[in-house]
């Protein structure tokens, strides 16, 4: 049963402990990477074998597999896969940077160069569940920001094959290589190469313990968007919320993973009884009860406090991945949210809706990392390069100013470069 709180009596180390893998694949990640590094495809074969019971000759989808698998697809699946897709592109276009140029002071020019990453990896997790909406999320921002080549990777099911679903969501949003490998052994293939499996630039994806580890033992030989930890949402909710909704909504995450983390932050302790007993009717009707039901038992928490001031006050302290305000006038509150992967406003807005449909990325920080980074975007699949341009007699003008600067750093080379051009003929 979800534990009740009440702020200001239960101490804070309780309000504001996090769920956190317990097991520790450091080793066996790095022996798997080195694997990868060294055997290439042969080790993702074996990987692929071992950990997914199945044998694969081609560990890249063909065209005739994309074929069969998207003639398994029901029609009506096919269009809320294309909705959801046009509202993606919708969102993310909207986050399209352009370079710029100054130049208004004679004889300089200066600049930034909004460039994408040649190629980019998206690691789609498989195993439990199949998550088309992942495909979605990841590749549409990829295309939009202009990468050249996008490359899925998931793991097969035990017939070799990839779920048609993930076969469908690829096709809608441009993938142009589907890999057949999951786990730490894809991380490696995409961050150093194989025969089959060209090296990307950056890897993005969310995945189990050994995918976020392997991407932490890779970053710098690639670029990451994050290590994501387990599922999260938080809800503040008054007195006035329907109880049913808020379990229905702590649920959506709980069955995620057995160590996902469903918090609810109230004003009224009335609500908070209401919704553990709820919690306790749904549970029963869920088909991962087990998860979902390890989830709120170790992880869940209500957490009453003196006012909806200080439920966001917790909120922000928590930075929660998903954070609903269910509340009259939800955008009242909304400047007062500072740390939040995504907000869903008001009592009509449950969290799943932007796992699939609204159009914001689903890709999004957890463990309080949104205190300092964002959710997924076109910014993640572009970099930048500066440049600037000084005429002669523009470079004369602040010469001895950068002879000055280099100078108090104790680098004359440096106030040398720029004095030599100027005080010669």
């Amino acid at each position: 049963m979800i534990r009740i709180m009440k702020y200001g009596e239960t101490p804070n180390t309780e309000i504001f402990a996090r769920s956190m893998p317990t097991v520790n694949v450091t080793d066996t990640v790095a022996e798997i990477i080195r694997n990868v590094r060294e055997k290439g495809d042969k080790a993702l074969r074996e990987y692929t074998k071992k950990f997914d019971k199945a044998a694969v000759r081609s560990l890249t989808v063909t065209k005739k597999e994309m074929e069969e698998g998207l003639r398994q697809v029901e029609p009506e699946f096919i269009a809320v896969l294309e909705k959801a897709a046009a509202n993606i592109r919708k969102f993310h276009s909207r986050q399209v940077r352009n370079s710029f140029i100054i130049n208004d002071e004679d004889g300089i020019v200066m600049g930034q160069k909004v460039i994408p990453v040649d190629r980019a990896g998206l690691y789609v997790p498989g195993g439990t569940a199949a998550y088309p909406s992942t495909v979605l999320m990841d590749v549409i921002p990829a295309k939009i920001a202009g990468v050249k080549e996008v490359i899925v990777t998931t793991p097969p099911g035990p017939d070799g094959k990839i779920n048609p679903v993930i076969l469908a969501a690829a096709k809608i949003a441009g993938a142009d290589r589907i890999v057949k490998a999951g786990g730490a052994q894809a991380i490696a293939a995409l961050a150093y190469g194989t025969e089959s499996v060209p090296k990307v630039d950056k890897i993005v994806g969310p995945g189990n313990a050994f995918v976020a580890e392997a991407k932490r033992q890779v970053y710098g030989v690639v670029s990451i968007d994050m290590i994501a930890g387990p599922s999260e949402i938080l809800v503040v909710a008054d007195g006035k919320s329907n109880p049913a909704y808020l379990a229905a909504d702590l649920l959506s995450q709980a069955e995620h993973d057995k160590v996902a983390s469903a918090v609810l932050v109230t004003d009224s302790m009335k609500l908070a009884k209401a919704v553990s007993k709820e919690l306790e009717k749904q549970l029963p009707e869920l088909e991962r009860y087990e998860i979902a039901r390890a989830s709120i038992d170790n992880n869940g928490k209500i957490i009453v406090a003196d006012d909806l001031k200080k439920a966001i006050d917790i909120a922000n302290e928590i930075a929660p991945e998903h954070l609903e305000l269910c509340v009259d006038n939800p955008f009242d509150y909304l400047d007062s949210i500072r740390h939040a992967g995504s907000v869903f406003m008001g009592r009509n807005c449950p969290e799943a809706l932007g796992d699939y449909l609204a159009g914001p990325n689903h890709t999004l920080p957890t463990q309080g990392t949104a205190k300092f980074s964002s959710p997924l975007s076109v910014d993640d699949f572009v970099k930048k390069t500066q440049y600037t341009y000084f005429t002669r007699d523009a470079l004369a003008r602040v010469a001895e100013d950068v002879d000055l600067f280099a100078r108090k750093e104790g680098l004359t080379a440096h106030a040398r470069s720029a004095t030599i051009r100027t005080r010669e003929e």
